[in-house]
């Protein structure tokens, strides 16, 4: 399992997802979300286990992408993120939310940019 010792300090969920893209592991990054989870990058919202699948082979674990978050504010269960990502399809900089459901993700979102 990746470790990142500068990460901020963020819920279990979130630190999964993180190693789960940095590690190529798809299975462990969709059983970070709940069953009926969700991506929404910049409005393309795919739903459900399948649907975060689709996202990792499209967008992120498909692509070679390694993640990692800058800055991270906690409030309530609502994680918001400044992360750095490489991959094949993008790189850059980002703003991340995380929405938590006890030990899974119920969302992760990336909003569009302004």
């Amino acid at each position: 399992m990746s470790t990142n010792n500068s990460m901020p300090d963020v819920p279990p969920p979130v630190q999964r997802f993180v190693a789960a893209i940095n590690d190529a592991d798809t299975e462990r990054f969709v059983s970070a979300f709940a069953e009926d989870g969700f991506v929404d990058d910049w409005g393309r919202k795919l739903t459900g286990h399948d649907g975060i699948r689709e996202w990792a082979a499209t967008d992120a674990i498909g692509m070679g992408a390694q993640m990692t978050i800058l800055s991270a504010h906690v409030n309530g269960d609502t994680v918001t993120t400044t992360f750095a990502w490489k991959s094949r399809r993008f790189t850059g900089e980002s703003t991340g939310i995380f929405a938590v459901r006890g030990d899974v993700l119920a969302g992760f979102t990336i909003p569009p940019h302004h």
